[in-house]
């Protein structure tokens, strides 16, 4: 191998006498060259000038991988947007997760009942948000009217009878009109503000009825008036009064003739109705006509009626009792008591 002229800067390793101590004299490093790498010069070249020979890179910048290290700045930074996108797309999973879960609850939370339950004279609706307590004025304050019990000239009570002629209606704030004596009175303190009444005359034409509500304060007011009426119409202190409808029309005997009668409560009311013959004979206990009158006037129509028309067309409220049912008798004007009867 040929080697530089000793004036050259440039020396090669491995050849010639070893370099003087010391600073080399060159103003640039000597490259460090692998033995593997260095090349044997023909004799006919040229010795090599200092622009043949590339400068060495810095010993920072060499790698010891194929592929260059990204920088520090730049591998943070994509894990920094891994970390934000990873995180976006956990919390869109949990609110679809959440979605699904509530609609689950939806569809397997309870079902409402679809079969409906029948309720006679009432409204396609909830019983418990329709029914009107009558057990007292203050939850059921509407006052009753002659029209809505007795709303036409003809009262049907059963679907294929024959129906009962009104004669007459009538309806007052002073319930004394209607009785006599301690019944009367009896009403009157135990705050009966209204009656409405109504005389009819019974199918065939034999028996006259004069029927109605009394309109009391509360169901323990109605319930006292009902047990202590039986003992005053015993003992001859007081009786119901019959309404005589139009003079010449045959109703007069309803006033005067010995008398089956019969009451009973539901709510704060307490109905009652009295039964004539129209011939003014006096009526027996066990008169089944008679007590058929009683059942329709009493029972059917004005309980099952006109009472439960009324509760179904009230407010939130619960249904009152049965209604409890006492019956006597009364004399009329003329004649004898009879004994009273059930």
């Amino acid at each position: 191998m040929e080697y530089p002229d000793d004036g050259s800067d440039l020396s090669v390793a491995g050849a010639g006498p070893p370099p003087p101590a010391g600073p080399s004299p060159s103003r640039f490093p000597t490259p460090s060259l692998r033995r593997t790498n260095q090349i044997a010069l023909p004799s006919s070249a040229p010795p090599p000038t200092r622009a043949d020979i590339p400068p060495a890179p810095p010993r920072e910048q060499v790698y010891t991988s194929a592929e260059p290290i990204e920088p520090t700045s730049r591998r943070g930074g994509g894990r920094l947007w891994q970390v934000l996108v990873g995180g976006a797309a956990v919390l869109v999973l949990l609110a679809l997760c959440g979605l699904g879960a509530a609609a689950l609850l939806v569809d397997r939370g309870p079902q409402p009942e679809t079969t409906p339950t029948y309720q006679p004279n009432a409204a396609a609706s909830d019983p418990a948000e329709e029914r009107q307590d009558l057990d007292s004025r203050d939850t059921d304050q509407a006052p009753l009217t002659a029209k809505e019990l007795f709303p036409g000239k003809e009262l049907k009570v059963t679907d294929g009878q024959p129906g009962y002629q009104v004669v007459k209606t009538h309806s007052s704030g002073s319930c004394a009109v209607a009785a006599t004596d301690e019944v009367a009175d009896l009403l009157v303190r135990l705050g009966c503000n209204q009656v409405v009444r109504a005389t009819l005359r019974a199918p065939g034409g034999n028996h006259l009825v004069t029927t109605g509500l009394f309109n009391l304060t509360d169901k323990v007011s109605a319930e006292r008036a009902r047990d202590r009426i039986r003992q005053l119409l015993d003992e001859r202190q007081g009786r119901f009064q019959g309404m005589v409808g139009k003079e010449g029309d045959g109703t007069e005997v309803v006033a005067t003739a010995p008398a089956r009668v019969g009451w009973q409560v539901r709510g704060h009311y307490l109905a009652y109705a009295l039964v004539v013959r129209t011939d003014g004979v006096a009526v027996k206990s066990g008169d089944t006509t008679i007590r058929e009158i009683l059942f329709d006037m009493l029972e059917l129509h004005l309980s099952r009626g006109v009472l439960e028309r009324r509760a179904d067309g009230g407010t939130a409220g619960q249904p009152t009792a049965g209604p409890t049912e006492s019956g006597g008798t009364q004399s009329g004007t003329t004649g004898d008591d009879e004994l009273p009867g059930d």
